[in-house]
């Protein structure tokens, strides 16, 4: 996709996340079943969302890939426009009655994002970034927290499905040092979009997926976050292991609690 306005693509997810947003909250699922093992569960909801965002997505763009949590598919060829939905992220919580979950999407291109939104129904939230522009919630731009420590403040992180991801007990260790409390919620895009509204100071995820975090993780890109790969690198779309986004003055302290995790994937 050349440089251009993407006000439709931004638009047309905008639309998705309130539809998605209003199909959550409508109540708790009562067909719930499992997938991959009895952890890994998925619900009605989470088919209906992704059916009606890829029926969405190929009316208005048919050129465009779609890669979904429920329904797979592959990139477009060539790093062409391709869209990255998960129609609940936190569906744990989602079939439990917690009011924690989200529906994460993202567009992406051969030069990396280029829309996301990430819609917290139960707070009636939207954020949203597209290339180029300010990371938002509602409508209001956001900014992440101007601080300078990471002590007294709250880092976010997730499981890896229901288990620790290795090196994640180094790391808490290594932030409970340094009296930073650290709190997993249950849903990784809105643990990291949390960074974005400055509700916390930074984010890692143990795995990076695009369908689950790309959206987010672009939205606290906007918003100032300083976002690393595993290896260091500054990249919104890393090939493997896991992601970090931190409030610049923090982006340090955190990479240097972090770093014992990628030590500890490869022992």
């Amino acid at each position: 996709m050349s440089a251009r306005s993407y006000d439709k693509e931004s638009a047309t997810a905008l639309e998705l996340a309130e539809w998605a947003s209003q199909r959550i909250v409508r109540g708790r699922p009562t067909a719930v079943t499992t997938k991959a093992h009895d952890a890994d569960l998925v619900t009605e909801t989470d088919r209906e969302i992704e059916r009606h965002v890829r029926a969405v997505i190929e009316a208005r763009f048919p050129d465009h890939a779609v890669v979904g949590e429920e329904y797979g598919g592959e990139p477009a060829d060539g790093g062409g426009p391709t869209w990255y939905v998960d129609p609940v992220d936190g569906t744990t919580n989602y079939a439990s009655g917690l009011p924690w979950c989200s529906f994460s999407l993202a567009l992406a291109d051969g030069a990396g994002p280029v829309v996301g939104v990430v819609a917290d129904p139960f707070r009636n939230e939207v954020f949203s970034a597209t290339r180029g522009g300010p990371a938002t919630c509602n409508g209001v731009p956001l900014r992440c927290r101007d601080v300078s420590s990471l002590a007294g403040e709250v880092v976010v992180t997730e499981w890896a499905s229901y288990r620790p991801w290795p090196g994640m007990d180094v790391m808490l260790e290594r932030l409970s040092a340094q009296h930073c409390t650290t709190r997993i919620m249950g849903s990784s895009a809105l643990s990291l979009v949390s960074v974005a509204a400055g509700r916390a100071a930074a984010g890692v995820i143990g795995e990076f997926h695009p369908i689950d975090v790309l959206a987010a993780v672009f939205i606290a890109a906007r918003a100032g976050a300083v976002v690393r790969a595993e290896d260091g690198g500054a990249t919104l779309f890393p090939a493997t292991g896991g992601i970090a986004v931190a409030a610049p003055g923090v982006a340090t302290a955190m990479w240097n609690a972090w770093v014992p995790a990628t030590a500890a994937r490869s022992c």
